[in-house]
């Protein structure tokens, strides 16, 4: 037996969560016949319907979302960002030390099951590990995991949350700091000098958001972008302030654990 076929066969250290919309079943097939072909077990999380959601909402701060996203009220930013949430909230509330979690419109790696279990082994170095992106950012390998796939760190900001592996106190770190709801769900949780836990990221990524399902959460991007140059006075800086303050504390934690592993 192959070290990958006895790492498939172990039995799940982690649990499985897919966020779904209850009318978007062929998306649902679609993680059904994808979790199935990687023998991953899992929780269906019922997705927010953002559309049924009015302002004001207690778990949405509409200064920050305009003054430092630059969009007004966003039902279905907001629904996928609680969905996102209650995920985090039934993990905590499992006895498992980690969590898959998932978006319907993903695809997964066949070597998904290994290289999670072989990141575990190195859990002391990462609270979160990003296990997706939308971006082509340079990632700077840390510690070879297996078929080919390393720990790495990122410098720079990366886009998408289609999936990541949380343990318990970065999702606990997240729900004590991330509402109310002031930035989309894919730059708040990737913001985590700021609430106290270490991330870390698989290159290449195990899991695509590269998709043919239409994208439902940005249907009404038109509506919610502000207009006009006013909004970067406020955007701008912030957005500046968060990347200049991530490449500084990500440089240090990459030099830290370059030096740990010499």
């Amino acid at each position: 037996m192959t070290q990958e076929m006895a790492m498939n066969t172990l039995e799940q250290k982690f649990d499985v969560y897919v966020i779904n919309m209850d009318t978007a079943q062929e998306r649902m097939q679609h993680m059904r016949n994808e979790l199935a072909r990687v023998g991953l077990r899992y929780v269906r999380q019922p997705g927010v319907v953002g559309a049924a959601l009015r302002p004001p909402h207690p778990d949405f701060s509409e200064w920050s979302y305009k003054y430092l996203h630059g969009r007004k009220w966003a039902g279905r930013e907001l629904g996928c960002y609680l969905s996102h949430v209650e995920c985090l909230k039934r993990f905590l509330d499992s006895g498992s030390d980690h969590a898959l979690i998932l978006e319907d419109d993903v695809s997964i790696d066949d070597h998904i099951v290994a290289v999670v279990h072989k990141a575990i082994e190195s859990s002391g170095d990462w609270n979160m590990l990003r296990l997706s992106t939308v971006n082509h950012g340079r990632w700077w390998p840390l510690k070879t995991l297996c078929n080919g796939f390393s720990l790495s760190i990122c410098l720079t900001r990366e886009k998408g949350a289609g999936g990541y592996l949380v343990d318990r106190k970065a999702a606990a770190q997240m729900l004590k700091h991330l509402l109310p709801m002031r930035l989309a769900w894919d730059i708040a949780f990737d913001l985590e000098w700021f609430m106290s836990f270490k991330t870390l990221g698989v290159c290449p990524m195990p899991i695509s958001q590269r998709s043919d399902f239409e994208t439902q959460i940005q249907q009404d991007l038109g509506q919610i972008k502000i207009k006009g140059y006013s909004k970067y006075l406020t955007v701008l800086p912030f957005r500046l302030f968060l990347e200049v303050s991530r490449v500084f504390y990500r440089t240090a934690r990459l030099l830290r654990l370059k030096n740990k592993r010499a």
